[in-house]
């Protein structure tokens, strides 16, 4: 194992809901695709938009606004979808996360990102995995892991049952 160090950089997908920017390791990101409507599961969670078919992949699609407790997202010619491949223990959860615009691939240093309880949010702060400053405003780090662990078996089965 090789030991990184704190000026090291790693490349993150930085994306906007609302006013806020986000971002997730360029590493979990498969894709980036134009918003169309999913396929609707019946009692699924609130966030989950429904299925959509990715390159012959049924791909559970999330609406990251209503996960993280904000208004739900309003389509625009600027909504995408980033197709994700989280690892989650000894697996693998593919989704969709809607994003209200997608902005770059952009280096942040790792002594740059900051832990999430030194500023104020709006959320739980365990789906936070850091803060970094950048032009007089903050990028939320989102630890996506944490974020779908709770509900990962749930989308990960209505994934699964999807492509048999």
């Amino acid at each position: 194992m090789t030991m990184i160090s704190n000026d090291a950089e790693s490349q993150f997908v930085t994306f906007a809901l609302g006013d806020e920017v986000f971002a997730v390791p360029v590493g979990v990101v498969r894709e980036i695709l134009d918003h169309e409507d999913a396929f609707k599961i019946p009692h699924g969670p609130s966030y989950l938009l429904g299925l959509r078919d990715v390159r012959g992949q049924g791909v559970p699609i999330v609406d990251l606004r209503l996960r993280l407790g904000m208004p739900a997202t309003e389509k625009t010619p600027h909504t995408r979808v980033l197709v994700l491949d989280i690892p989650l223990g000894q697996r693998i959860l593919t989704l969709g996360l809607v994003a209200d615009k997608v902005f770059e691939v952009t280096p942040f240093r790792q002594d740059a990102i900051e832990s999430a309880p030194d500023i104020g949010v709006r959320w739980r702060s365990e789906y936070i995995e850091g803060v970094v400053r950048r032009q007089g405003d903050f990028v939320v780090v989102i630890n996506l892991a944490q974020l779908f662990s709770d509900s990962g078996p749930a989308l990960a089965s209505v994934a699964n049952n999807a492509a048999a």
